[in-house]
């Protein structure tokens, strides 16, 4: 049986997260910055999993159950503040938003 080296799992992350940072810092668009924050997390997830994996430690997967429920509220909550704001403005748009002026 064929074991795959630790070295791609982190290699693997390092590019989800690379491709999460790139997203937030390009996009203007929130639903996207949120998708690519996501996405980030998951690049961590990954790492920590790989990294628990080959310490032989369940550490790393109990900290993947914490981001992941930490993850599952920040969505319902962030999709909701996202809703909201596409009702009230009309565009999800960052630069069209300046939420402390009337």
């Amino acid at each position: 049986m064929m074991v795959v080296p630790i070295t791609h799992f982190l290699l693997f992350s390092a590019m989800l997260f690379t491709i999460g940072v790139v997203g937030v810092l390009t996009r203007r668009n929130a639903i996207v910055i949120f998708m690519s924050i996501e996405l980030m997390l998951n690049g961590v997830n990954v790492a920590f999993v790989a990294l628990a994996r080959h310490l032989n430690s369940m550490d790393g997967q109990m900290f993947v159950f914490f981001v992941m429920t930490v993850a599952a509220a920040e969505a319902g909550v962030g999709l909701a503040i996202i809703i909201s704001i596409y009702r009230n403005k009309g565009s999800v748009n960052v630069d069209d938003l300046n939420l402390m002026k009337w």
